[in-house]
């Protein structure tokens, strides 16, 4: 399945509930189980998703993102919202390939976080003990139009 930007975001963003320059954003890596793909409607935070199937390297943690910023790009007609590229240090195997994660608003834990966006990757990842890089794509994490 395709990246998806959660409706609950479009909302949230939308009635000004979100702040993508000032809120604890965060990504979760999800291995191959996840429906975070293919679940949409009535997803409001993470705990509705049935399967997240989160990572789970030893020592795994969702990485907070950092530098992050909003800008408009009236050449494409939108906003971009952007990060540092996000990096597990020595992200040890774990049971099932990696093949996207989940950008969302941390607040206190899963039943209260509000999930932005499912984004999968071009192909599915296998940690092997290295440092696990996220390369944020060059025209921003998400456009939004």
């Amino acid at each position: 399945m395709p990246s998806v930007i959660l409706n609950e975001f479009k909302r949230a963003n939308a009635a000004g509930e979100i702040d993508l320059n000032l809120d604890d954003i965060r990504a979760r890596l999800v291995m191959s189980n996840t429906t975070c793909d293919t679940e949409n409607d009535g997803i409001v935070y993470l705990a509705d998703y049935t399967t997240i199937d989160v990572c789970d390297s030893a020592g795994y943690a969702d990485e907070e993102l950092d530098n992050e910023a909003v800008n408009k790009d009236d050449a494409n007609d939108r906003a971009e919202f952007d990060a540092d590229d996000s990096t597990w240090l020595a992200l040890a195997v774990c049971t099932r390939q990696v093949v996207g994660y989940v950008l969302y608003k941390f607040v206190t834990n899963d039943a209260d976080s509000l999930p932005i966006a499912y984004i999968e990757f071009a192909a599915a990842k296998t940690p092997d003990g290295s440092n696990f890089v996220i390369q944020h794509n060059a025209e921003g994490i998400l456009q939004l139009a």
